[in-house]
């Protein structure tokens, strides 16, 4: 064996990362808040290594640490961290630099946030190879090729683009290219598919997986979606505060997992086929430990279901198993961990399902509401005549991938932006004016919206009392007599402590913030609540724990909701009836288990089996003529799709619509994977 193949050899054994007893803390107040303790892990050549938990536990803490971007207040107390065999911690500020710029590469949640607005897409790639020290004319070639291995069709146009103008799905790819532009040995992806609908996250994840295999590169996946770790990994860790309490190759823990908080994790989970009527979903009781709890006993014990004293008493060591490894004195127990679902639908489940859509008028109701923005040389055909409605004490399910109108929707039906001409709103039968500063104070309480992202819907330097009580005084008309009152009322119905009242939303995890704007929306009893994409940011335990609550409160206030996600398993567990939308144009609508169980639109069949489709969304700036889908529809007929718009056909039963040319009886059937 030559020197070279013998230094190519040693160079393949040794482990893309290695974390040995690792402790860290965040220096606050003069106090050492530990967050992560006597963590170790291994990631092999060119293995895909998840991490799991909720949110706090201290995932993001890990990758952080892995690249040495911690806070200022950020330590490492004890341990080591090695990365392609290099001791991290030792590492001077250029050596740091080298590794950084060859060896390990960072992909956020957030790609808006990650690149630079000011920038075009090809002069940040390049700038990577520049720093690499290639020639003046090599960074444009090489960031076209970049940008190619991503799969991204047009190379040369989003080369020449700014962030803001490429969907979620495109700029996600982008961050990716920059991060497979220093042709890294270790990639870190944390949370890189939060936000993306069904069809790009699969994409996406095909795409990590084909330049995994073509470059050898070893992944850290960091993310809060199981299902998603399961296609991706080959081994997965299961953080809870700061500890590794389980560890193990990724089918056989979450298939019988040996910690009872993994199996926590997985219960919180909504099962194929079901719905809010028929089953609440399992939780995990309490709150995890604040960074700096020193327990004396399991971390997890004041929340576990089979605790025993002992628990209490004595910390369990990590003890292997099998190759497997878990952090628990009665591992062989853990799948009895007692449940807390309710099964079957209450009193109140079943007046709601008594009173169904079509018994009563519908509440709010649109008609070919249209919006178009831009200019008239350059039009954006964002929403094209949708015509749907909601009835009382109804979930609406809104889905579609991202630039199908699904939020422009939403805005038209708050007021937030005007329709075009001829589009109209109404509730109670009665038209609502266009824009929300026109609408009586009682019509705007009556619909309000929850965000997807409550660190922006939320002012960080009000206490939560200030944000609520405003909210109350405004859309409640609550007397100042009687308010404190109220705003424990509607704290507490939020499943929030009376204590939080003081402290501000950065003091707050995401869930409880997330829990403060429910809250919010609540304060002047709406009687339609929007919710944009409010638990795709959530870890499932809190995400479980959030369903349930917006189940309780439409139970008691017969509350409607349009719930808008890309998590279709939740669209399914939480909706009445399920409208997709693609290009602005209602495509199907209808029962969400008959939307579910099919005949499905082609398009609904591609979002349901969660498989990548052929080619990118057409520009809302040129539309397809035809059938706006046909460029991309497995099922198309030739020139009546290329020419003709569709109508809208009865489905398979009453209420149930499909927007396309094939007859119902061959559309596609059934799905068995969603």
């Amino acid at each position: 064996m030559s020197a070279l193949e013998s230094a190519a050899k040693s160079h393949l054994s040794v482990d893309a990362l290695n974390i040995e007893r690792l402790d860290l803390a965040y220096r606050v107040r003069g106090r050492d808040l530990k967050v992560l303790r006597d963590v170790t892990l291994r990631i092999g050549p060119g293995e895909a290594y998840g991490l799991v938990g909720e949110s706090g536990c201290g995932k993001s803490t890990v990758a952080l640490a892995v690249v040495r971007y911690l806070p200022p207040n950020g330590r490492v107390l004890g341990g080591t961290i090695r990365v392609g065999g290099q001791d991290l911690l030792s590492l001077g500020r250029e050596d740091l630099r080298r590794l950084r710029a060859t060896t390990v590469s960072m992909v956020s949640q957030d790609p808006a946030r990650a690149l630079n607005p000011s920038m075009r897409v090809g002069e940040q790639i390049a700038e990577i190879f520049r720093l690499r020290g290639l020639a003046a004319a090599e960074p444009r070639e090489n960031t076209i090729a970049m940008l190619e291995s991503v799969r991204i069709g047009d190379p040369k146009s989003v080369r020449d683009r700014y962030p803001h103008q490429l969907s979620g799905g495109m700029q996600q790819r982008v961050a990716i290219a920059m991060a497979l532009s220093s042709n890294p040995k270790l990639l870190i992806l944390d949370e890189p598919t939060t936000g993306l609908d069904a069809t790009v996250e699969a994409e996406i994840l095909d795409l990590l997986q084909a330049l995994r295999t073509e470059r050898a590169t070893s992944i850290l996946f960091i993310s809060h979606n199981l299902s998603v770790i399961s296609r991706m990994c080959d081994r997965v860790g299961v953080l809870y505060a700061g500890a590794l309490v389980e560890e193990g190759p990724t089918a056989e823990v979450f298939t019988d997992a040996r910690h009872p908080y993994t199996v926590g994790l997985i219960r919180c989970l909504p099962r194929q086929g079901a719905h809010k009527d028929h089953r609440r979903l399992d939780t995990i009781p309490g709150l995890p430990p604040s960074p700096g709890d020193d327990a004396r006993g399991c971390l997890f014990a004041p929340r576990c279901g089979l605790a025993e004293e002992r628990c209490h008493a004595d910390a369990p060591a990590m003890s292997e198993l099998e190759g497997r490894s878990s952090r628990c004195h009665f591992q062989e127990r853990a799948q009895m961990l007692p449940g807390n679902a309710a099964d079957g639908p209450d009193a109140e489940g079943v007046r709601r399902a008594a009173t169904a859509p079509h018994s009563a008028p519908p509440i709010l109701q649109a008609i070919a509401l249209s919006k178009t923005f831009g200019t008239q040389r350059h039009p954006i055909h964002a929403l094209h005549e949708v015509s749907l409605q909601l009835w009382p004490g109804e979930t609406l399910g809104l889905v579609g991938e991202s630039g199908s109108g699904k939020s422009t929707l939403a805005r038209l039906l708050l007021g937030l932006v005007q329709p075009d001409a001829g589009g109209i709103v109404e509730l109670d039968g009665k038209p609502l004016p266009a824009t929300s500063r026109a609408r009586r104070p009682d019509q705007l309480k009556s619909v309000q919206i929850v965000f997807q992202n409550p660190d922006s819907a939320l002012n960080r330097s009000h206490s939560i009392r200030r944000l609520v009580g405003r909210a109350l005084s405004r859309l409640g008309r609550v007397p100042e007599q009687t308010r404190h009152t109220r705003l424990l009322e509607l704290i507490r119905s939020v499943k929030l402590a009376d204590r939080y009242l003081n402290l501000r939303p950065r003091e707050l995890s995401g869930g409880l913030k997330q829990r403060v704007a429910i809250a919010r929306a609540f304060a002047g009893d709406p009687r339609i609540v929007v919710c944009d994409e409010l638990t795709s940011a959530l870890d499932v335990s809190v995400q479980a724990a959030i369903l349930n609550l917006l189940t309780d409160l439409q139970l008691k206030h017969n509350v409607s909701y349009i719930f808008i996600s890309h998590d279709l398993a939740t669209v399914r567990y939480v909706s009445d009836r399920i409208a997709v939308l693609y290009l602005g144009r209602l495509m199907e609508i209808g029962p969400a288990e008959r939307v579910f169980s099919g005949p499905h639109h082609p398009y609904t069949a591609a979002l349901l089996s969660a498989a990548p489709l052929k080619g990118e969304m057409p520009s809302a700036t040129a539309l397809p003529t035809g059938c706006v889908f046909h460029t991309r529809c497995p099922c198309k007929r030739g020139p009546v799709c290329e020419q003709q718009p569709p109508p809208l056909q009865p489905g398979a039963e009453p209420g149930h619509e499909i927007r396309c040319h094939i007859p119902v009886s061959e559309l596609p059937g059934r799905m068995t994977k969603t």
